[in-house]
């Protein structure tokens, strides 16, 4: 092979390489993105997941994908190691779709009806209508199947660019040199593993393979120990994925060595002794395309009906492997904001959700913590507090920055507003968690000064601090149910505590006046009900977030529109109910 051939080459691996790219995309924005979220709520058994595994690594035409999606599932707890080995074994066998469809690039020599899907007509005709959709469509998921036909016709150009590179091999000696030298197992398991892990794609490192068979030069003897080098160097990119990883994302990872050695070691044992045995007549049969692609889906498929059974077995020892020195509890909740889920944008907004759900509980759990030191103080509950303030900071960097990621990708309408709600309403639980602290802090020092309010000061301090502490668990819950209904209650209520915040001021000047109070006492009076009505102003914010965007108001960027609509009835009921249930 001179320059201009291994230049020809490079460039076929490179535009297939590309337009298999293109084409899972637009399958995958195609779907929805609804592919990833099945894998992990639909793999409860090993058959379950090696048959969802089979089924998308089929769609988006890439095993090294799901493997590290799968990847992706456990490290943030979203799934069990046990249930990443039947996906990732259904990924090893689904990739050998992609052989079958590079199959299609070497219909030119058939004659009858097959002539009219040879690679020039069938290339050219999906390319014409592919580009056609790309420009003139509106609908996105019209654009997204142009993506897809274009990406099959950049696939098949690479694939006869390669053929046409290699197709003057078939009378060099020294390639038939080097095949007959990969008949040795070894070394072709060898290559094979090396050349995949360097093209970092099984679908391409077989698409090579293909087009050296088609040189017919190449024998079944000389393309099974190749095909089982490419199996088990496809798991490199997946260990790549491990970096960063938490334990049980790192044992995941390992799924995919383990099992394709342990695979190939068995495929290969079988195969091999028992043509030393019986001498098997197909080692020297003449590989095509059409008989390597069906060689390597066999090979998998038998080694992943082999490895099946022991998916506990398995799971067990990449356990052992990686050995935790954390406690059981290992993951982190921040551990679910998985930078590999940007690239799936329904995984990373569900993350999201569950993210910012447990970031509001913490809130609400500070708030009643913070409220309750005045009654009852502690060291270890203001420590808690102190604690959850920080978790909670936190929980607002990890979103939002990882929210901003997110939206530098594309989102459908329902995803985009959902990620604008979760942007609007980060610093208002944040800032919830702030004055849970502050008046933690309030309490913590009329225990150390050994101060006590009036009992008129500490009957308005109860008051106002149920009042808080139910509009602060009415929005956390809410938010977390996405309740429309009980959000529509939060403004009346943040209403009655503005006008008892109102009440609880004058009334201490008052006290003031009457010498029942200092004025020590008075700052720290006047601190808590600051920062209680401040809590109930982010309350109210979420709210109106949330009411504001189920009417598509933030479409128009209009989020500054209040939902304070106080001349309606359902209005008026709910504060006149509040208002008496809290009167001072």
């Amino acid at each position: 092979m001179g320059f201009n051939e291994a230049i020809k080459l490079l460039t076929g691996v490179a535009l297939f390489l590309f337009g298999m790219g293109l084409m899972g995309d637009g399958l995958k924005r195609l779907s929805g993105n609804s592919l990833a979220p099945i894998l992990f709520r639909l793999s409860g058994t090993p058959l379950k997941g090696m048959l969802l595994g089979t089924g998308v690594t089929a769609v988006i035409q890439s095993s090294c994908a799901t493997a590290v999606m799968t990847v992706g599932f456990v490290n943030s707890g979203m799934m069990k190691v046990r249930q990443a080995v039947g996906v990732i074994l259904g990924a090893i066998l689904g990739t050998s779709i992609t052989g079958w469809v590079i199959c299609l690039s070497y219909l030119d020599s058939s004659s009858g009806i097959a002539a009219y899907l040879s690679t020039a007509t069938l290339t050219g005709i999906v390319g014409v209508v592919g580009i056609l959709l790309r420009m003139t469509a509106k609908k996105q998921s019209t654009r997204h199947l142009g993506d897809i036909l274009m990406g099959f016709t950049v696939l098949m150009y690479g694939m006869s660019a390669m053929s046409g590179a290699v197709s003057s091999l078939r009378e060099d000696p020294r390639f038939l040199d080097m095949m007959t030298s990969m008949s040795n197992p070894l070394v072709g398991i060898l290559i094979g593993a090396l050349f995949t892990a360097l093209l970092q794609s099984a679908s391409a490192a077989v698409g090579i393979v293909q087009a050296l068979s088609f040189t017919g030069a190449m024998t079944a003897a000389e393309a099974l120990p190749l095909l089982m080098g490419i199996t088990v160097g496809a798991s490199v990119p997946v260990m790549f994925s491990a970096i960063g990883a938490n334990a049980n994302g790192k044992r995941a990872a390992l799924i995919y060595p383990l099992t394709t050695v342990a695979g190939v070691i068995f495929c290969a044992s079988i195969y091999y002794i028992t043509d030393a045995i019986f001498h098997w007549p197909a080692a020297s049969w003449r590989m095509d395309p059409f008989s390597v692609a069906g060689v390597n889906t066999i090979l998998r498929l038998v080694l992943t009906l082999f490895l099946l059974p022991f998916s506990g077995l398995i799971a067990d020892i990449v356990h052992a492997m990686v050995p935790s020195a954390n406690s059981p509890a290992e993951v982190d909740p921040a551990d679910r904001l998985e930078e590999r889920f940007l690239a799936h944008p329904a995984l990373a907004v569900e993350q999201s959700r569950l993210t910012i759900d447990e970031m509001a509980e913490l809130s609400e759990q500070a708030l009643l913590k913070g409220m309750g030191l005045f009654t009852d103080y502690s060291e270890k509950n203001f420590s808690e507090v102190a604690a959850l303030e920080e978790s909670v900071d936190h929980y607002e960097d990890s979103l939002g920055t990882y929210l901003m990621k997110l939206t530098g990708h594309e989102l459908s309408t329902v995803e985009n507003e959902e990620v604008s709600e979760y942007l609007h309403t980060l610093s208002d639980f944040e800032r919830i968690s702030d004055h849970a602290l502050n008046l933690a802090q309030s309490a913590q020092e009329m225990h150390e000064k050994k101060m006590h309010f009036s009992e008129q000061g500490r009957h308005e301090l109860e008051v106002l601090s149920s009042a808080v502490c139910q509009v602060v668990s009415m929005t956390a819950t809410a938010f977390r149910d996405q309740d429309l209904a009980l959000a529509a209650r939060v403004e009346p209520l943040e209403e009655v505590i503005d006008d008892l915040c109102d009440k609880m001021k004058l009334s201490h000047v008052e006290r003031l006046k009457q010498g029942t109070c200092t004025i020590e006492q008075g700052f720290i009076f006047n601190d808590i009900i600051t920062n209680c009505e401040r809590v109930s102003d982010h309350c109210s914010n979420i709210a109106v977030a949330m009411i504001e965007l189920s009417g598509e108001a933030f479409r128009t960027h209009s989020y500054t529109h209040t939902l304070r609509e106080k001349e309606t009835e359902a209005f008026k009921s709910a504060y006149d109910e509040y208002a008496a249930r809290f009167a001072l």
